[in-house]
């Protein structure tokens, strides 16, 4: 009888344990998700304005032979400050997911895992 009874609140107390452990993963993935995002928008924006440099170049070859050096040195210097603040955008974002991963708690093992490894 002492056996069922010791039995019995043994698994209360496993089941308790369980029962308290928080569930955390939902917020590495909604940092990993505001990371993906913060990349792709880097990219798009990037991309946004190396057409736009094109684009401009392109009218300036149209509109007059003179004006090419001129503009394709201000493409030039657009499609770098493009570039320049795609990679800062980028390491911003890399910067804030490694902030965030390192600030999440790691979860605690549950003691009746320890309990039965013995």
């Amino acid at each position: 009888m002492k056996n069922v009874i010791a039995t019995l609140i043994a698994g209360l107390f496993a089941t308790a344990a369980f029962a308290q452990t928080p569930a955390t993963p939902a917020a590495p993935a909604k940092v990993e998700a505001a990371h993906t995002k913060a990349v792709v928008k880097a990219d798009a924006k990037e991309a946004q304005a190396v057409v736009k440099a094109d684009a401009k170049e392109a009218k300036a070859v149209v509109a007059a032979k003179t004006e090419v050096a001129s503009a394709k040195t201000e493409a030039v210097t657009t499609k770098a400050k493009a570039h320049h603040k795609a990679k800062h955008s980028k390491a911003k974002a890399d910067a804030k997911l490694a902030s965030a991963t390192a600030a999440a708690p790691t979860p605690a093992p549950a003691p009746a895992a320890a309990a039965a490894a013995k």
